[in-house]
């Protein structure tokens, strides 16, 4: 099975989704870094799963003048067990926000490494905001990845470079259909609770 992960918040489900669109009139911003374009594909994919037309999607190039919204969905790329330091920065400036976390990765197959990644990321979100849950999925790595492996392969680590060759092998064919999917499904989430949450008030 495919590895993929995802935490929402509060988690709850709904009966209905009536009126998702009309539901508020929050302004949803996307932005995301992408070094390979695998966080492109998810930014695409939850750009379009998002209700309403009240929304705008950029790629994060190194400008902080972008238009304000309500709702952050924030796409990055896996630097050293977290996001670049411009996602980084661009988290830690935001104030009085709905803040998602979506994102890529090259190793798959392990969920706790995902957690590990979402938390370190998380911490450079300010209290102030409301936290709404984070995507990750396996995402395609630069060849000069398998070369290096290759290289460093030798007869005392052999076992150990035939899995990172074929966790990279695995990882060219994502995201995939099943991911985009599965993205979708996260936002749909984070608006039922947004929904749910509207309701109570």
């Amino acid at each position: 099975m495919d590895c993929k992960y995802y935490s929402v918040f509060n988690r709850g489900i709904i009966n209905s989704r009536k009126n998702m669109e009309g539901m508020i009139g929050m302004k949803t911003q996307v932005l995301y870094k992408s070094r390979t374009g695998n966080t492109e594909k998810l930014a695409k994919a939850i750009f379009a799963a998002i209700p309403g037309q009240n929304k705008d999607i950029a790629s994060f190039e190194g400008q902080t003048n972008y238009d304000m919204g309500d709702v952050y969905f924030i796409g990055f790329w896996t630097d050293r067990d977290s996001a670049s330091i411009e996602v980084l920065d661009y988290l830690g400036s935001l104030q009085g926000k709905k803040i998602a976390l979506f994102g890529t990765c090259g190793t798959g197959n392990m969920p706790w490494y995902y957690k590990k990644i979402e938390e370190n990321i998380r911490v450079f979100i300010e209290d102030d905001n409301e936290y709404l849950g984070c995507f990750l999925c396996q995402g395609k790595m630069p060849i000069q990845i398998r070369e290096k492996y290759m290289r460093m392969k030798n007869k005392e680590n052999e076992k150990q470079m035939d899995a990172m060759i074929h966790n990279y092998d695995h990882a060219l064919l994502h995201p995939n259909t099943e991911d985009l999917e599965n993205a979708r499904k996260f936002v749909h989430k984070i608006y039922e609770r947004i929904e749910r949450e509207g309701t109570k008030q």
